[in-house]
């Protein structure tokens, strides 16, 4: 028996998806253009995000760990395919079979790959960030003798903003491209992307910006909106003035109102940040006000303006990124890749 139509799904813009690559694609002169579909494309669909930028020309995708290009091997077959976390002992049995890269981080990493043979590799070099990578003097020494490095690649700390290291971490990347042979070298994610072609170099990574976030204020106005949370209305009901709203009454009505309450919750990651702050929107884009707190599972709103609203209608849930950042304090990352497995995810 197959299950009903989820009441709770992720609308998910193709056009806008494409637009968004291309735009980031034409900022660096030439370079390639690839994509971080890690956490399922950043809480999307990554399997139908590798699919639509392929068809369109991407030919470099980035997943966190061995586990997620597994399951996108089958869908890989025309593009390359990049471990970000790096080869751990655990991940050899699937390495070697899999054809994908590993991203390798650490001196022992390197060797673990060369004692198999190699073949084939990423490299990432810590130029500031202090996370994940060879550091500076383990990249500039023999570590990485005998190594068929695809890509040398390294990650900014600060390029959402103009800080200084910005330019250190360019500088510092700019001498090992002098001194580390490579077929490509790769800096930029959405935000380096943003600071200039200086930064573009043979290929360039973005996450963030495919899915709709901004990362800094020049990519505003080309960045389109991808993913569209929508929930359906599991009943309307009328209260007085005077009544409370949702657990332990965080709001009173001061008037009449008409609510729906709608099939979406902290569990799906519409977090408690939004209680009395966020909104619906109907389908003219009349802004439907959340009102009380944001339980597990279900969401309160004010459709007073809109009295066709009916059970069992859809509303989508006002989720533009740089917006519901400021509404809840949440990042644009944690909102995107919050989102929980109960959306059903469509493309449109």
């Amino acid at each position: 028996m197959s299950l009903p139509a989820s009441p709770l799904r992720l609308r998910l813009n193709k056009n806008a998806l494409l637009a968004n690559w291309r735009w980031l694609r034409d900022q660096g002169g030439g370079a390639a253009c690839g994509a971080a579909i890690k956490a399922d494309g950043y809480g999307t669909d990554a399997a139908g995000v590798l699919q639509h930028l392929a068809d369109a020309g991407c030919r470099d995708f980035f997943v966190a760990t061995w586990a997620e290009a597994l399951v996108l091997l089958p869908l890989a077959k025309e593009v390359r395919l990049s471990v970000l976390h790096g080869l751990r002992e655990e991940d050899m049995p699937v390495a070697r079979q899999a054809g994908v890269k590993p991203v390798l981080n650490t001196a022992q990493q390197v060797q673990r790959w060369k004692d198999v043979g190699g073949g084939p590799c990423d490299v990432m070099a810590d130029t500031g960030i202090n996370r994940l990578g060879l550091g500076m003097d383990q990249a500039f020494g023999q570590v990485l003798d005998g190594l068929q490095i695809s890509t040398l690649m390294s990650h900014l700390a600060c390029a959402d903003t103009d800080h200084p290291l910005n330019i250190l971490q360019l500088e510092r990347f700019s001498h090992l491209r002098s001194a580390i042979s490579a077929e490509r070298y790769s800096l930029a994610n959405s935000a380096g992307i943003c600071l200039g072609r200086n930064y573009a170099f043979d290929l360039m990574r973005p996450g963030l910006a495919l899915y709709g976030g901004v990362p800094r204020e020049e990519a505003r106005g080309h960045i389109r909106q991808v993913a569209f949370p929508e929930a359906q209305i599991l009943q309307r009901k009328a209260i007085g003035a005077g009544d409370g709203i949702g657990y332990n009454a965080t709001q009173i009505a001061r008037h009449d109102m008409e609510l729906a309450i709608l099939n979406i919750g902290y569990a799906d990651g519409y977090l408690r940040n939004f209680s009395s702050r966020g909104a619906a929107l109907a389908t003219d884009g009349t802004v439907l006000p959340v009102v009380g707190r944001v339980s597990m599972d279900l969401l309160i709103v004010d459709v007073s303006s809109k009295p066709e609203l009916k059970e069992g209608d859809w509303v989508t849930i006002d989720y533009q990124l740089e917006r519901a950042s400021a509404l809840s304090g949440l990042s644009q990352y944690e909102l995107l890749t919050g989102l929980g497995r109960r959306l059903e995810r469509y493309w449109q």
